[in-house]
C-alpha cells in the first residue's frame, strides 16, 4: 500500500505540536505511527539518493522521539515524588525509578553532588516524614560507589525506565482524544509488532552498488552522480503521436524485458537503436519513456560527460559506463547527439583522442551481445541524431533498428497543444483543431513555444504601461485569465517553425537509404 507525504507530514507535525503542548503521552503515539509510515515509505523507494535523504529524515525524527520517551519517563518520576508515594531522593528496587539527581549527574559529568543528608531532611520530612535507614545507606552507597560503576547502573535503571513504564500504561489512563488520534492510536496497537519486520526488509532491500577500486572509483562516482537515473517517469501517454515509433521501440526494447524467454537465439534483442529525425520530435521524451515503461536504470549520456583531459581517462569512462550498465541490468543506455561523440573515422580534423574513444565505445557495444544473452540482464543502447548522414558507418551498423521520428502529423498537433495546456484555463470558443492545422510543419518544441506563448498573452496585455509597483500588487485572479483564440493567433504570429523543407528532404532521403524500422 502506498504511503503518501502529506500524510507523514501531518503525523509528524502533529508529533511535535503535542511535545510543544507538553502531551507527551500523545506525541509519542504520533511519533510511532510517523516512523512507522515513513519506514514503509523507505522501502518503496528504489533511488538511492532519495532513499539516504529519507533515511536521514527518518534519523532525526527517532532522535526526536528518543526525546520524548525521556521527558515522559522523568515526568512520571517527579509525577510520583510529589504526590508523596516515594520519598524525594529516593530509589523504589523494585520499579527502579531514576530521579533528577541521577539523571544529571549521568547527563553533565561537572555537574554538583546531591545535597547531602542534613540539607535534604527537612524537604524529605515534609512529604514523607523521617529519612529511613536503608534510604540514607544507599545514598551513601551511590556516593562512594565509582564514577564509572554509577554511570552503568543508571543507564541500566533507566533503560527499565523507557520500557517498562511506557508499555505498561493502560489505554484508559490516556487522555481523551480525537478521532484522528484515536485512529493512530488503533495504527500504531496494530502495526507495534510488524513495524520490526518492516525495518529488516527495508535493510534487506538496501540497493546493491558497483563497486570498483583506485582512481577507477572515481571515475564510478560522476558516472553515478550526473548519469543514473531511476524511473524517469514519463509515460507513453505524455508523447502525442508517433504511434509508429512507439510501436518499434516496445518491440526492440520492452518486449524482451516483459518476454525474455522467447527472445532468444535468432529473435535475441537488438543490441541497439538509433532514432533518427529533425530537431524537436521527442526523441528524447521517447528514450525516457522507454526506460519508464521496461522499469530499467537509465543511463543519460552526452560527450561531455565521457570526455577528460587526461589522456586514456575518456576510454575508462566509456568501459565503466558499459560495466555499470552490466551491474546494474537491466538497463538503457541512452546517447543523445551521438554524431558528435561517434563521427564518421578518418576524417583530416579527427583527433586521436576521439578516435580512441569511438574505438572504444564500438568494442563496448559488440560485448553486449554476449550479456544479452542471459534472460533479464539487458542492456539496450538508444541514440538520437539529427544528423545521421555524419555517423560512423560501424557504429550504424551496430545501432541495428533506425527509427525515423517525423514532425507531428494533424492528429499530433492536437494531441500536443491539449496535453500543454492541462493546466491552463482556456476559453470554451478555442478550437483545438483549427489551431493545430495553423500550425503545418512545426515541431513538437515550436508547439510548445507557441502554447507557452500565448498563455502568456493575457498577462503581457494587463501589465502593458504598468509601472513595477502597480505591477506587484496586481492580483493573480485578474492575470490569469482563460487562453483565447486571439492568444493563439497572435503567438502563431511571432513563432515561426525551425524545420525547412530541404531537412526534411535530406532525412526523408537518408531513411530510404539507410533506415532499418
Amino acid at each position: 500500500m502506498e504511503v503518501s507525504i502529506k500524510e507523514i507530514c501531518d503525523n509528524v507535525s502533529l508529533a511535535r505540536e503535542m511535545a510543544v503542548l507538553g502531551n507527551y503521552e500523545n506525541a509519542e503515539v504520533y511519533y510511532q505511527g510517523s516512523l512507522q509510515l515513513i519506514s514503509r515509505h523507505i522501502a518503496m523507494i528504489a533511488e538511492p539518493i532519495r532513499k539516504n535523504k529519507w533515511q536521514e529524515m527518518q534519523n532525526i525524527i527517532n532522535l526526536e522521539y528518543a526525546d520524548i520517551k525521556k521527558y515522559k519517563v522523568l515526568l512520571e518520576t517527579l509525577r510520583i515524588e510529589i504526590s508523596g508515594d516515594v520519598p524525594i531522593g529516593a530509589r523504589k528496587r523494585d520499579d527502579t525509578f531514576l530521579l533528577a539527581n541521577d539523571v544529571s549527574s549521568i547527563t553533565d559529568p561537572d555537574v554538583w553532588p546531591p545535597p547531602t543528608p542534613a540539607d535534604h531532611g527537612i524537604l524529605s520530612s515534609r512529604h514523607n516524614g523521617p529519612k529511613t535507614k536503608s534510604t540514607n545507606s544507599r545514598r551513601s552507597e551511590i556516593r562512594k560507589a565509582p564514577s564509572g560503576a554509577r554511570a552503568t547502573s543508571s543507564n541500566t535503571s533507566r533503560k527499565t525506565d523507557i520500557t517498562k513504564p511506557t508499555r505498561t500504561s493502560k489505554r484508559e489512563d490516556r487522555p481523551s482524544t480525537s478521532k484522528s488520534e484515536r485512529n493512530v492510536e488503533a495504527m500504531k496497537d496494530r502495526q507495534d509488532s510488524e513495524s520490526t519486520d518492516k525495518n529488516e526488509k527495508a535493510e534487506e532491500q538496501e540497493e546493491k552498488k558497483f563497486e570498483c577500486n583506485g582512481m577507477e572509483r572515481e571515475l564510478a562516482d560522476i558516472l553515478e552522480r550526473d548519469i543514473v537515473q531511476k524511473n524517469p517517469n514519463i509515460r507513453w501517454d505524455d508523447i502525442a503521436d508517433l504511434h509508429e515509433a512507439k510501436r518499434l521501440l516496445e518491440e526492440a526494447v520492452v518486449l524482451p524485458m516483459w518476454m525474455p524467454e522467447f527472445f532468444t537465439g535468432i529473435r535475441r534483442p537488438w543490441k541497439g537503436v538509433l532514432m533518427v529525425g529533425p530537431p524537436g520530435t521527442g526523441k528524447t521524451m521517447l528514450a525516457k519513456a522507454v526506460a519508464t515503461e521496461c522499469g530499467t536504470t537509465f543511463f543519460n549520456v552526452s560527450s561531455s560527460t565521457l570526455s577528460s583531459k587526461y589522456r586514456g581517462e575518456s576510454e575508462k569512462m566509456v568501459r565503466l559506463l558499459f560495466e555499470m550498465a552490466r551491474f546494474y541490468a537491466p538497463s538503457t543506455i541512452f546517447i543523445d547527439e551521438i554524431d558528435s561523440l561517434c563521427s564518421r573515422r578518418g576524417s583530416e580534423s579527427e583527433h586521436e583522442a576521439s578516435r580512441r574513444v569511438k574505438s572504444e565505445l564500438l568494442i563496448q557495444m559488440d560485448g553486449i551481445t554476449a550479456n544479452n544473452e542471459e534472460p533479464g540482464k539487458i542492456v539496450m543502447v538508444l541514440a538520437a541524431t539529427n544528423f545521421p548522414w555524419d555517423i560512423d558507418e560501424a557504429l550504424k551498423r551496430r545501432l541495428e533498428k533506425r527509427i525515423y521520428i517525423p514532425l507531428p502529423t494533424l492528429e499530433g498537433r492536437e494531441g500536443l497543444l491539449k496535453i500543454n495546456l492541462r493546466e491552463v484555463k482556456l476559453d470554451p470558443n478555442v478550437d483545438l483543431k483549427s489551431i493545430a492545422r495553423k500550425l503545418d510543419g512545426y515541431s513538437g518544441a515550436d508547439i510548445t513555444n507557441v502554447c507557452r506563448d500565448a498563455s502568456m498573452m493575457s498577462m503581457r496585455r494587463k501589465i502593458l504601461g504598468l509601472k513595477p509597483d502597480q505591477i506587484r500588487q496586481l492580483p493573480k485572479e485578474e492575470l490569469d485569465l482563460p487562453v483565447t483564440t486571439q492568444d493563439f493567433e497572435e503567438a502563431i504570429l511571432k513563432n515561426n517553425k525551425s524545420v525547412s523543407k530541404e531537412d526534411l528532404d535530406k532525412f526523408e532521403k537518408w531513411m530510404n537509404e539507410f533506415g532499418s524500422s
